[in-house]
């Protein structure tokens, strides 16, 4: 175990090992797309009840309630962390989203008929944004980073309504997401989250 000296002090740094990285990606799966599923439920009903047009509805399950529900859910899992690196927090929160996106994909694959080529970003776009609420987490900002990827998917989502227009505002939201996350990443350190 690696230690991080401090004015004298010593504490030990934690790392997560292969089987914590585990644990964390299947949280992605077993606790975060329950807990979308299970909230979702709560959203969309609420969306349908207001008595609005299909479009206003849709607007406000998949672009407005979605991204808070699953970036709050993705989210969710990081709190079980003990003595670990920005980095290392980071890191677990992009194996969250990872985790998350897996399964969606083969949802809208299999169960939707929707292409590989078209969800295969989306995989790793649940991850980028899932890294950069942990940012938050790890530097003591989770609020804003939160907000940062909920407007972020909020973009992606949004554009997806708009059907062969999803190239032009999603692709943009899917880009900015990984580069975000890949400089947000690059800016973590060694340093130990309290």
């Amino acid at each position: 175990m690696a230690t991080f000296q401090d004015n004298k002090t010593i504490v030990p740094v934690h790392r997560p090992d292969l089987k914590e990285k585990i644990f964390f990606f299947i949280s992605g799966i077993l606790t975060s797309v329950p807990l979308t599923l299970f909230i979702g439920r709560f959203t969309d009903s609420l969306c349908v009840v207001w008595r609005v047009p299909i479009f206003y509805a849709t607007l406000c399950s998949t672009a407005i309630f979605a991204p808070l529900i699953e970036e709050f859910a993705k989210a969710y899992p990081l709190f079980y962390r003990h003595g670990e690196t920005e980095r290392s927090v980071f890191t677990l929160g992009f194996l969250v989203g990872l985790g998350f996106g897996i399964p969606e994909f083969f949802i809208y694959v299999l169960a939707l008929g929707v292409s590989i080529p078209l969800r295969l970003p989306g995989i790793f776009f649940h991850a980028a944004s899932t890294s950069i609420t942990a940012y938050g987490i790890a530097t003591k900002r989770p609020a804003q980073f939160y907000l940062i990827a909920v407007v972020l998917h909020f973009s992606n989502n949004f554009s997806a309504l708009f059907g062969p227009f999803w190239f032009i505002g999603g692709v943009a939201a899917v880009a900015v997401t990984y580069l975000l996350s890949w400089r947000l990443y690059r800016k973590t350190s060694e340093r130990i989250v309290d």
